[in-house]
Formats: structure tokens, sequence, C-alpha cells
């Protein structure tokens, strides 16, 4: 953990004011906000390294999103500009093309594939596709302000260990503010900004599969925090089905594997 949070905020607030300071002085940060800590810590850091001015948050909800209010409450405490753009008749239309296309129905089978009316994708491509649609938007809301901007990645270091992330969806961007910090590390930055303690102390949650984030993983960000950190975990179970989600999102972290020419190959 870290031992001095508030000077580690410091540092992190000055390395954001030098990046976005080569780009120019009308440079942007653009961030989804779901109002959950991450992106909460990360729009209070970017405020006060860049001026609420330079910082546009956008909310977006597929349909109907049973928090958004907290997310409305993070833009409305901070100041920052803010878009609300509901995903949601993107993410059918996009359901219902795929659905609803013979060719890629008979790839899938059956039972994977019901057609153009069904509600969402099945499996994990109906929970990938709504981060991934969001991922569009921000680089859209980015490159229509008049300043440009950068797309600001909200992952934390301990989701990346996992994979808990989207690729190409919330595990995109231009730049990224607490990759190298776990989730309890997050935690002791965001005790150290102006945010509502609600915010900060929320239970974390994907929004997308009623799940909270623990849930899902099957283990608590202590115990994979620890594992990180030390490399001890008692409960093997627990410690197996990390290093498995460890190994089997790698491919998430890596850059993308390229071939390499032969030298001998060009004239």
């Amino acid at each position: 953990m870290l031992l001095n949070p508030r000077k580690t905020k410091d540092e992190l607030v000055a390395w954001i004011r030098g990046y976005f300071q080569s780009g120019g002085p009308a440079l942007s940060a653009v961030l989804g906000i779901s109002g959950g800590k991450d992106s909460s810590i990360c729009a209070a850091l970017l405020k006060e390294a860049l001026g609420s001015e330079r910082v546009v948050g956008v909310m977006m909800p597929c349909g109907t999103q049973s928090d958004i209010d907290d997310a409305r409450l993070l833009v409305s405490h901070l100041g920052i500009a803010a878009v609300e753009l509901n995903i949601g008749p993107a993410c059918r239309a996009m359901t219902g093309m795929l659905m609803g296309n013979e060719a890629l129905a008979a790839l899938c089978g059956t039972d994977a594939c019901s057609g153009a009316d069904a509600p969402r994708l099945p499996g994990e491509a109906g929970v990938n596709l709504p981060p991934r649609l969001r991922m569009a938007a921000l680089y859209a809301v980015g490159q229509l302000l008049p300043g440009g901007a950068r797309v600001v990645n909200t992952c934390n270091a301990s989701e990346d260990y996992v994979g808990y992330s989207t690729k190409y969806g919330d595990a995109a961007g231009d730049v990224s503010l607490l990759s190298h910090l776990l989730v309890e590390e997050v935690l002791q930055i965001g005790d150290t900004l102006d945010l509502p303690p609600s915010l900060v102390g929320k239970t974390p949650s994907d929004g997308l599969s009623g799940q909270t984030d623990e849930e899902k993983l099957g283990f608590t960000y202590k115990v994979l925090d620890r594992y990180i950190l030390t490399g001890i975990c008692e409960d093997e179970a627990v410690k197996a089905r990390i290093d498995r989600l460890h190994g089997a999102n790698l491919h998430k972290l890596r850059p993308m594997p390229a071939f390499a020419l032969p030298k001998e190959a060009r004239a």
C-alpha cells in the first residue's frame, strides 16, 4: 500500500499536467463517468491538474442506469463539463444487426443466436458490446472538441491483472492514470481528494452483469491486491483462479503480436 497517498496524488497531478501540456494549452481530457470510484477519482485528479474547463465527463447509460444519479452528482460536484449520451438505441441496433444475420446465426448455432429481436447478444459478447460502444462515443466526443482531446483510461492495476476489463472498450484510451495503482491504493488516493465519500466507497460493479465486481471475480480486491504484492494467498482455489484469469487475459496487457518481416525478404 502507499506510504504517503497525498504525496503520490501530488506527483500524479504533476504528471497529468506535464502529459497534457505536451499537447498544447487547449487540449482537453475526455473520460467516461459511471459514478464509481475509478472514474470519480480520475475526474477529480484531472480537474486538479487541468482545471474544470479542460475536463469533459461523458455519462453513457445503456437504456436505464439505476445509479446514473451518482454520475450526475460527480460532475455537478466537480463543476466539469458533462454530456449524457444514451447508447441504448445504438446497442439495440447493433444487436439486431448481428442477431438477424442468417450467416452469423449459422456460425453461432441456433442456441447462441435467437434472432433480430433478441434483447442482447449472448454471453460475453453481450457484456462487452456496451463498453466498446462507449469507447467509440468517447473518441467521437474528443474529436469534436475544438481544441482536441485525449481519452482517459480509468482501469486500475488490480482489474488489469485479472483482465477485468473489455479489450477496446474500457481497457482502451490515450492515457492511463491508475494502471499502476492497486484498488486499495486507488482508494487511498481517493481519500485525499475532494469527493463525496459515497462515490469513493461505492461497491464496485460493472453495471452490466447484475453482480458486484467481487461476486463476479470470485474473490475480494483485498485478497487480490495482497496476492499481487506478496504472492501470498492461503486459499488454493482462489489462488488458482487468480492465476488462471491472469494468464488467460495477458493478451489485453501486451502489445498486439505482429509478424516481423526478415530483412532479407525485401530487395
